[in-house]
């Protein structure tokens, strides 16, 4: 789910799920937000949303500052301990990071979260001109490097549900995305450019929890005009880099 885009039509969300609903648009946005945008963003009226703000406010899970909301201390506590306890980011930072200074450029760990590719954590490039791709950060499975390599590696009917979905039941564009995918799983990577992000470049390779069963994926991006020549050591080393963090997640 794209945080600045309204939920489609056929987004029906339960009563009892609102208040989760609007805890994550606020915490995905990536900076505070006014009522009127979650309105735009989440279709409910403002009495039910001030309805659901308030018992987030009153556990800390949002704050409020000159009408704008953001996430709240609570909420911070919840992702230093995801930061800190989940296995398949503190696995994958160490590589991460030597990945990202042997090749100068930024690395990020994405997921599959609810028909997105979905950003965990992120190494960025000490160069000034750099690519990065903020955590929470999320875009559909079907567009860039990152969400293909998870998409190719996802149960076939679940792949299948995805496409039809994001692609509207065009079987052209689902037929071409399924060669894609094939050669994606035959090579063990995925490249694409400007895609998602103009001029990025990126190359994705997936991470596996289990043989066959990929955990997600690490991308390295990088400006497109930088890469050039370096293509083919950028590709090994992403590779590389997924591979051990693979043996590490099977060992654990």
């Amino acid at each position: 789910m794209d945080p600045h885009q309204p939920l489609p039509p056929e987004a029906v969300v339960a009563t009892s799920e609102r208040s989760l609903m609007v805890l994550s648009m606020i915490a995905r946005h990536g900076k505070p937000m006014t009522v009127r945008q979650l309105k735009d963003l989440t279709g409910l009226p403002l009495s039910t949303l001030y309805r659901h703000l308030q018992p987030l406010k009153k556990w800390g899970l949002i704050q409020e500052q000159d009408n704008f909301y953001a996430p709240g201390p609570l909420s911070v506590q919840l992702a230093w301990g995801f930061d800190h306890t989940s296995y398949l980011v503190s696995n994958a930072q160490p590589e991460m990071a030597r990945l990202a200074k042997k090749c100068g450029e930024s690395v990020g760990l994405m997921v599959a979260i609810n028909d997105q590719v979905t950003c965990l954590d992120m190494v960025d490039s000490e160069q000034s001109l750099r690519c990065s791709f903020s955590k929470g950060r999320s875009h559909p499975l079907t567009r860039g490097a990152s969400a293909k390599a998870v998409l190719a590696h996802l149960p076939v009917a679940m792949a299948d549900s995805i496409m039809q979905r994001q692609l509207h039941g065009q079987k052209d564009e689902i037929a071409r995305l399924h060669k894609e995918l094939d050669s994606i799983r035959h090579q063990g990577y995925a490249i694409s450019e400007s895609e998602v992000d103009w001029g990025v470049w990126g190359i994705s390779a997936p991470v596996f929890y289990k043989p066959g069963q990929a955990a997600g994926a690490i991308t390295l991006m990088a400006p497109a005009i930088r890469v050039e020549d370096r293509q083919a050591a950028l590709i090994a080393a992403t590779v590389e880099a997924a591979a051990i963090i693979s043996e590490r997640l099977v060992l654990f």
